[in-house]
C-alpha cells in the first residue's frame, strides 16, 4: 500500500482505480456485515470522498498515509451517520416477493444473527479485525479507538461468539 500512497501522490487519476480494486471487496464486506443493505452505498460514497480528500491533500501528506485504516475511518464515520440519519427518519414498511428474493446462504445469516448479539463497539471491532482483516493498528485508526481497547473489544467479542457456537452444538 505505501508504493500505492506514492502513485496517488504522483498522479491521483491514474492510481485511484488501483485503490478501489485494492478496496473496493472488503470495504464491502466489511460495510455489509456492519450495516446490511447500505453497504453498496457507503461503499461508493467512501470512494467519493476518499477521491475528493486526496484531491485537496498535498502529496506529502499522500504518501504518508496509512491508506487501508484511512479508508476505513471514512467508511466508518459514513456507517456512523448513516445510522444517525436513519434514527431520524421513518422506516417505510418493505413487501417482500418471495418469487424474486434469494435467501441468503444460511451460513451468512447465522453470522449476522450471530455478530448481533455483540455491543457495538466489539462488533465493529470484530469484523474490521477478522472479516476485513486489517490490523490492530489500523482497527484502532478506523474507529478512533485507543489500540488497547480496541484489543480487549477483539478479545472479548470472541469469548462472546465462542460462547455462543458452543450452546449451538
Amino acid at each position: 500500500m505505501e508504493d500505492l500512497c506514492k502513485r496517488l501522490a504522483r498522479d491521483l487519476d491514474a492510481a485511484f482505480p488501483e485503490l478501489v480494486r485494492e478496496m473496493q471487496a472488503p470495504l464491502y464486506s466489511g460495510l455489509r456485515r456492519l450495516h446490511g443493505t447500505d453497504a453498496e452505498d457507503l461503499t461508493q460514497e467512501a470512494f467519493i470522498r476518499a477521491y475528493n480528500a486526496l484531491a485537496g491533500y498535498d502529496p506529502d501528506r499522500v504518501r504518508t498515509l496509512s491508506l487501508r485504516g484511512w479508508m476505513w475511518t471514512i467508511a466508518m464515520n459514513l456507517g456512523r451517520n448513516a445510522l444517525r440519519d436513519r434514527a431520524r427518519r421513518p422506516i417505510p414498511a418493505e413487501f417482500d416477493d418471495p418469487t424474486t428474493c434469494d435467501p441468503e446462504p444460511p451460513d451468512t445469516a447465522s453470522w449476522d444473527r450471530r455478530l448481533a448479539t455483540l455491543s457495538k463497539p466489539q462488533r465493529d471491532a470484530i469484523v474490521l479485525r477478522h472479516v476485513v482483516g486489517l490490523t490492530i493498528a489500523e482497527t484502532s485508526q478506523a474507529l478512533g479507538r485507543p489500540e488497547g481497547t480496541v484489543k480487549a473489544d477483539v478479545h472479548r467479542g470472541l469469548e462472546k461468539l465462542r460462547t455462543i457456537m458452543e450452546a449451538e452444538q
